[in-house]
């Protein structure tokens, strides 16, 4: 991929943080006989349901998927849905059993949909999904079983204004823990400047920007109120009551937050890879660092991105046609051109990383981030993720907001998160 071909893509959210659908249906069995309405398994057209609308049938996307199904010898139909609604439609369709070939999901709602049994799994397809980074493929399994495969991945870390950073004397490379990030955000705001802003809505968005403080300081999403998680919410109310954030941020979605940026007036904002394009065509000089551990390292963030899954069908004859239309999609190169054709998706394989790296060697620093993300159900959470994630978010509101301590926002949101799961 060249910066000539790379186009900034904005999204109304990432498409890896759209609340999860969480009514699940009954379990079932999906498909009609034919998925498409008639024609030859070995022939004819396949049904293809993903979550970006704003890709047209004249879009690049469009003519990859089509390329796919002209490989294997057949036609594509492709219908577009947001994110949310797709998972609503999958979960109908199986209850209707007219469930489409192919589906593109945000990789929260594979459990879900595994969960009804209206998935088929990779090893019932066959495919091999040794080189995939375990990381990310850990989002699509449910009870040992991978029921998908991840197209790609984005997720989050920390853009800088260089020339903030410079006024300040703050070396970016020095932000290497929370204590040295704090100080950065003191020596920046002495400065005369603002210091960071995030997304602290309440919302799916909430938690996902949240997750990278709550795991960095060795949180787990099955005890809400622990220690670490409490110093995770401490840590950012003390910036807002510090100044270093603006009470904006209790507020503020990921778009938000990256407008605020591209003001020019913040030294830091939380923000992922899909502002890639943006954040190189900024009026000012911008640089990423990687979101920091409690004491050091990388802190784990969320996986954004969709998995590839494959719907139960009465009629197994179409499962080889759907099975190529999957490897076209999921090869080396596939990968490498699905992450050229959105600009900020990271290939999920070491060498798919690598080719991308060939010609975007500015990406590192994104492919190391992946390399350390997690997906937000990897902890078996599955199907209680959703009900875990509107606890958490709800502290971060209360707490942000003033109306409980940390600590006790925190305590709420695991009786609530318990009540919601048993």
């Amino acid at each position: 991929m060249h910066h000539a071909k790379r186009r900034s893509v904005r999204l109304p959210l990432t498409a890896g943080v759209a609340t999860i659908a969480v009514g699940l249906l009954g379990a079932c069995s999906s498909g009609s006989d034919t998925g498409t309405g008639g024609g030859d398994a070995a022939g004819g057209t396949y049904t293809w349901w993903d979550p970006y609308p704003q890709h047209d049938t004249s879009s690049d996307w469009a003519a990859r998927v089509q390329a796919c199904g002209e490989e294997a010898g057949v036609t594509i139909e492709r219908t577009a849905y947001d994110t949310t609604a797709l998972t609503n439609q999958a979960l109908l369709s199986a209850q209707e059993g007219t469930s489409p070939d192919i589906i593109l999901i945000d990789n929260p709602a594979v459990s879900t949909l595994a969960d009804t049994g209206m998935l088929t799994t990779v090893d019932e397809f066959g495919l091999d999904t040794s080189a995939i980074d375990e990381n990310l493929l850990a989002a699509g399994v449910v009870d040992g079983e991978a029921y998908g495969i991840p197209i790609g991945a984005n997720t989050l870390s920390l853009y800088y204004n260089a020339e903030i950073l410079e006024a300040a004397g703050v070396d970016p490379a020095s932000i290497t823990d929370w204590d040295s990030l704090t100080a950065a955000l003191k020596a920046v705001t002495d400065a005369g400047h603002k210091g960071i802003t995030f997304a602290g809505i309440g919302t799916e968005e909430g938690s996902f920007q949240f997750l990278p403080w709550f795991w960095g300081a060795g949180a787990d999403l099955s005890q809400l109120d622990s220690p670490e998680a409490v110093a995770a919410l401490e840590l950012w109310k003390g910036w807002l009551d510090a100044g270093y954030a603006p009470q904006s941020v209790i507020n503020n979605s990921q778009n938000t937050v990256w407008e605020e940026f591209l003001t020019g007036d913040f030294a830091f904002a939380e923000n992922g890879t899909w502002q890639v394009n943006s954040a190189a065509e900024a009026e000012f000089e911008t640089g990423i660092v990687q979101l920091p551990g409690r004491d050091g390292g990388v802190a784990p963030a969320p996986t954004g991105g969709e998995f590839i899954v494959a719907p139960v069908q009465q009629d197994t004859a179409r499962y080889e046609v759907t099975r190529q239309i999957v490897e076209c999609m999921t090869t080396p190169e596939g990968f490498v051109e699905t992450a050229t054709t959105f600009a900020y998706y990271i290939p999920p394989t070491a060498d798919g990383q690598e080719a991308l790296l060939e010609g975007n060697p500015e990406l590192e620093p994104w492919v190391e981030a992946v390399r350390n993300a997690k997906g937000r159900t990897s902890d078996g959470l599955g199907t209680d993720y959703p009900m875990i994630s509107e606890a958490l978010w709800t502290a971060v509101q209360n707490a942000l907001s003033g109306a409980q301590t940390p600590a006790e926002a925190l305590e709420t949101a695991q009786a609530d998160a318990e009540a919601a799961t048993s």
